[in-house]
């Protein structure tokens, strides 16, 4: 496996690069191709973002590219957590390929399975809900959406009427979404 251990924001250390190598390296025992893992480590330079350490890795395997991105508030917890996604990955890749080889009988239909594959299961909603729409300005919206913690915020723009959506970028901005029908 080759490892590539980047910084962006921030100088990564030979303790940080030697933790992410010994941690990835588990990783390398449950894939079999030859793989590139590629790791980049930042900083927010957003003050109001409390899990400033971001660790984003890809994986490049004969099969998928398996990516992942956690945050924490120091970079050994960021990359505890994306080691902890990616063996999951990892594992649902592995059982999807045996899935796939033992799944053929000796006269080469498939055979019938009655449960779901992880990834059918990903892709099922799990959850529905409901709420009412409050009529306020994308600004108002973005106050709230600090205020709820959520990732996304969905209001009725008063000036508009319409359903609008405000969003937390990556970058520590904020996105507007207005629909054009």
């Amino acid at each position: 496996m080759r490892l590539e251990v980047k910084g962006r924001n921030v100088e990564v250390s030979d303790s940080i690069r030697r933790y992410a190598e010994a941690k990835l390296g588990k990783l390398e025992r449950q894939l079999a191709d030859p793989t590139q893992v590629e790791l980049e480590l930042a900083l927010e330079q957003n003050p109001s973002i409390a899990d400033d350490h971001v660790a984003e890795a890809t994986i490049w395997t004969k099969g998928p590219t398996l990516r992942a991105r956690e945050s924490s508030t120091a970079f050994e917890a960021s990359i505890d957590q994306l080691v902890e996604k990616l063996e999951r990955q990892v594992q649902r890749y592995r059982a999807k390929r045996s899935r796939r080889e033992t799944g053929r009988r000796a006269n080469g239909q498939r055979s019938a399975d009655p449960q779901f594959s992880a990834e059918q299961l990903e892709r099922m909603i799990v959850k529905s809900k409901q709420f009412e729409l409050q009529s306020m300005t994308p600004e108002e919206a973005t106050l709230q959406l600090e205020l709820v913690g959520h990732d996304f915020f969905v209001f009725r723009n008063e000036a508009t009427g319409k359903t609008e959506v405000v969003y937390r970028r990556r970058d520590g901005g904020y996105g507007h979404i207005e629909p054009q029908t």
